[in-house]
């Protein structure tokens, strides 16, 4: 799990919404694919997948105040997509931090 600090508190709500509207456009931009991934708010988290190509999903974030802590698939670390999501995801949680940047505080 991967824990990053926003430097602000952030609702679970406002950074589904950043992310599943930021997220599938950035992508197809910077791979030049027409992969659309799926985002879901669930119960665990923020859920990202894409059921035909991969088991399972790709990242789960949870809100905690102003940490973010997210958990990857083991078993896609090495994806050339996994690793592309991860790219944008950190440049959308300093969208969300307003400018104050982020913070990682474990990685493991």
């Amino acid at each position: 799990m991967k824990i990053i600090t926003l430097h602000k508190p952030v609702s679970i709500d406002e950074l589904y919404q950043h992310i599943n509207q930021r997220l599938n456009p950035l992508f197809r931009e910077q791979r030049q694919s027409t992969i659309t991934f799926t985002i879901t708010n669930t119960p665990a988290g923020i859920e990202i997948s894409q059921p035909e190509l991969y088991e399972g999903a790709l990242f789960t974030i949870a809100v905690q105040d102003d940490e973010l802590w997210i958990t990857r698939s083991e078993h896609y670390v090495d994806d050339v997509n996994s690793i592309t999501i991860e790219s944008i995801l950190n440049s959308l949680f300093d969208d969300v931090s307003d400018g104050q940047g982020t913070d990682l505080v474990q990685e493991g």
